[in-house]
């Protein structure tokens, strides 16, 4: 199995952008949690998003998940498995999506988010595990995540409104 998983790897091409982008910049290629490890990255992303307008971020969060589809897709095709832990591009959505409903922006309700995503991310309940299962692609390495990071926004929006 980690020989097939090498092997997946050795053909990546980060000169290749769908590649590069697919892999979180490289933040995917960590041998240890590569989806933490590409959760984190996403966080400076995220913070230089927080600059814009709130329809702008939408608007940057459509097209990550539209070009998502797309890259992660053709990333997983070029490596001949699908969802491949290196294909992380569906972290940087999904905590985008989470850290769309924290209340205020400090270093806590960063890491609450964060927490709170990695958490749905990777035990994946219902529904967020019947998409994973039952979606294929581009769409299917993507989905799980846009939901995990729906949710948790749910999560974080709830407790900013109790604190």
């Amino acid at each position: 199995m980690t020989r097939d998983k090498d092997v997946a790897k050795s053909r990546l091409r980060m000169r290749n952008p769908w590649h590069l982008l697919a892999t979180g910049f490289g933040s995917g290629l960590s041998p240890f949690m590569p989806g933490t490890v590409g959760s984190v990255a996403a966080i400076p992303f995220w913070w230089l998003m927080t600059f814009l307008p709130l329809q702008l971020y939408s608007l940057v969060v459509l097209v990550g998940i539209s070009v998502g589809v797309y890259l992660c897709h053709r990333t997983a095709r070029d490596m001949g498995v699908h969802d491949h832990g290196s294909i992380v591009w569906d972290e940087f959505v999904g905590m985008w999506i989470t850290l769309m409903a924290i209340p205020v922006l400090n270093g806590w309700w960063v890491l609450a988010g964060f927490v709170i995503f990695r958490i749905f991310d990777i035990w994946k309940p219902w529904p967020i595990r019947w998409f994973d299962k039952n979606v294929h692609g581009g769409m299917g390495i993507m989905v799980d995540d846009i939901i995990a990071g729906v949710v948790s926004a749910a999560v974080l929006y709830g407790a900013g409104l109790l604190l």
